[in-house]
């Protein structure tokens, strides 16, 4: 819409410059700061000035003068020392807007490149919290503008299944609760195990801080679960993959899906390390050290400005003062980072290795998730773990990785191994993947002191005057996800039933769930990604301000009135408007034209979030358009006006923001409620 008309006028402006000057210009574009200057500008001429030795605004009126018919254009002028503006067709753009509003997501081919996002990357040893939420929200959200972009989007939720947390819970049933590999796996099937893992697994920190010889316990159960022997591995196993089971039933509850779950050991036993490690070895991407420190390590150099140049930046395993990053210990042992790198040469098929998959768990969407394994199961056996389908096309295993582009949503600690990982990839020479590894880094989510209060928690006097309160999951501080959920879910049925009494229970419930939903979805995604969130209970329900309850009302009320628009007219809907009519009413109406221009802005936004990497900034047009929307509703009497064909007019525009809106919030994972 607006998109497609800028691009209309580069291309043009772009053209005529060609033939007129015979010279070739970039041209960019601009929103005026006031609609009275025309809705497209372009500083083009200034930079020709220099070129053809003619004054900007000189160059600007030729232009203005002699450029031909633009489609939806109706004028040029030139504004200032030079700038080139367009005044749109007010009529014809009204319903070109009108046509297109809320477009499904565009057709994606099959052979089309793929993107990988990996997000959520919960290790499963406990119940995920509120940190974790943020980053599955901006994951999802991104996948889904990615997609609607038209980009071909593989999901993936990586399972670190034999870390150090893992091993801790593990320690934690063996030597605190002595608990049997069959008790475990009946107190797996109970529906809060992951609750009862969060409490064991701060056990344990505290366990283990008491005597720091226990660390060998800890370094014990690690060893046997890599090498996958004994009662430890099968007890890691058995705790990991209820664990993820609980995870994902969480983010079902947001409507966060995912297609892929690749796991750490499967990258073990399958050797993912070995066919990266002779392949870095014979491009000259590591070498081994020989003397000082590092001696009879596999390192790999580093180049200038990798982990900010600073040794606290450097991390574990690495060398500030020779830049090179330890790849495999001496002990023979690979590093996380180690492992990290065979995982993306992988991703990027690039790796002459490839996981086995078995279908693992289908998501309230439909979508399928599958898993990683390390045996290859028959089709029958995968068949057999699946819901029957009608087809054979669907039965079909999806091919993972290959990806052309990564991005991984992880938080801004992580900034250095990633930054490594990206130096693994140049160092192998593979440059162009290395450059379209990208990421998504995002920080912390604390809680204010009310919210921590609210909670339940002891907030200590000197905590309670700061703007947030840090948590733990490690010391078992913190908000659990579906306790969060289940307090929101409660105070917006509370306000549902008590304004909506005559709906049905089932209706109720589900406005409240969208609601609920819909407001920490918004909450935790109109901050930047390098912002801390303080979260706030009354913050995040506001119906007021920059909330998603105050984004959603806007669309509630935009489709009351076109309920009662149609009770009135015996639900024949709304009349035709024609161009002119529309042209005749935006003509001298700013106030309805920024609302147009507002709505037709969802294109562009949507491009600045890719180049960005920002969901916020969509969260943020969903807000400006509800508001202007807003203050169009209280400033024009719709549903009274006399005039039939403004009416007719006054309603399809409402029709286009609601359309809009939806278009916007649903990208963001946001359903609107039938009623608030």
């Amino acid at each position: 819409m607006y998109l497609d008309v800028v691009n209309r006028i580069r291309a043009a402006i772009a053209a005529h410059i060609r033939l007129a000057y015979g010279v070739e210009a970039r041209v960019l574009t601009e929103r005026p700061p006031r609609l009275e200057m025309g809705e497209v500008a372009t500083p083009v001429c200034f930079e020709l000035a220099k070129r053809l030795k003619k004054a900007p605004r000189v160059i600007a009126q030729e232009i203005a003068g002699s450029i031909g018919p633009i489609e939806g254009v109706a004028r040029f002028e030139v504004a200032g020392g030079g700038y080139l503006n367009a005044h749109l067709e007010r009529g014809a753009f009204f319903l070109e807007v009108a046509r297109h509003a809320g477009r499904e997501e565009r057709a994606i081919g099959a052979d089309a490149p793929k993107t990988i996002v990996e997000h959520t990357a919960i290790n499963p040893n406990k119940a995920a919290h509120i940190g974790h939420l943020r980053n599955a929200v901006l994951g999802d959200s991104f996948s889904r503008i990615l997609r609607y972009a038209g980009e071909r989007v593989e999901v993936q939720n990586y399972i670190d299944n034999t870390g150090v947390q893992v091993a801790d819970v593990v320690l934690g049933f063996l030597h605190l609760a002595k608990k049997t590999v069959e008790e475990v796996r009946r107190l797996s099937e109970a529906p809060k195990f992951d609750y009862y893992c969060w409490d064991l697994y701060a056990r344990v920190t505290v366990f283990l801080e008491e005597d720091k010889k226990r660390l060998e316990l800890r370094a014990d159960v690690l060893k046997k679960m890599e090498e996958g022997h004994g009662i430890e591995a099968e007890m890691a196993e058995l705790i990991s993959v209820a664990i993820v089971r609980c995870h994902l039933r969480t983010m079902d509850r947001l409507g966060i899906d995912y297609d892929l779950l690749p796991r750490e050991s499967e990258i073990l036993h399958l050797k993912f390390w070995d066919a990266a490690f002779a392949m870095l070895k014979e491009r000259g991407a590591i070498r081994l050290a020989t003397s000082g420190k590092n001696a009879g390590c596999w390192v790999m150099p580093l180049a200038e400005g990798v982990g900010g140049g600073g040794a606290a930046d450097v991390g574990e395993d690495s060398d500030a003062d020779q830049n090179v990053k330890i790849i495999v210990r001496s002990t023979g042992t690979v590093t996380y980072v180690g492992k990290d790198i065979a995982f993306h040469l992988w991703k990027f098929g690039l790796l002459q290795r490839d996981f086995y998959y078995r279908p693992f768990y289908k998501h309230p969407s439909g979508r399928e998730a599958w898993i990683t394994s390390s045996v290859n199961s028959s089709a029958e056996e995968v068949a057999a773990s699946r819901a029957p389908t009608k087809t054979s096309e669907s039965n079909r295993q999806p091919e993972f990785g290959k990806a052309s582009s990564v991005y991984n949503v992880i938080d801004t600690r992580q900034t250095y191994p990633q930054q490594v990982v990206a130096a693994g990839l140049r160092a192998g020479g593979f440059d162009a993947q290395a450059e379209h590894l990208k990421h998504l880094a995002y920080d912390v989510v604390a809680l204010t002191p009310r919210c921590a209060s609210e909670l339940g928690y002891e907030i200590p006097s000197e905590d309670a005057k700061k703007q947030y309160v840090d948590i733990s999951g490690r010391k078992g501080q913190g908000v659990k996800a579906d306790d969060l959920i289940d307090k929101l879910m409660e105070a917006t049925r509370h306000e549902v039933d008590e304004r909506h009494p005559e709906t049905s229970a089932t209706e109720r419930e589900e406005n409240a769930r969208r609601i609920a939903v819909g407001a920490l979805r918004y909450f935790l995604l109109k901050f930047t990604r390098g912002t801390i969130i303080a979260f706030d209970f009354e913050d995040a329900l506001s119906f007021e301000g920059e909330t998603g309850p105050y984004c959603l009302y806007a669309i509630v009320r935009a489709r009351s009135i076109w309920r009662k628009a149609l009770e009135e007219s015996g639900g024949e809907g709304g009349a035709h408007v024609s161009g002119d009519a529309a042209g005749k009413f935006l003509s001298d109406a700013d106030d309805i034209w920024d609302v147009v221009m507002t709505a037709s802005s969802l294109g562009a936004q949507i491009e600045t979030a890719i180049s960005a990497q920002e969901p916020a900034f969509l969260a943020k047009y969903a807000f400006q358009l509800a508001q202007v929307f807003n203050l169009f509703y209280h400033k024009h009497r719709i549903l009274s006006e006399e005039d039939a064909a403004k009416k007719a007019f006054l309603l399809l525009l409402t029709s286009m923001v609601d359309k809009q809106l939806v278009a916007a919030l649903r990208l963001l994972g946001i359903e609107a409620p039938e009623e608030m």
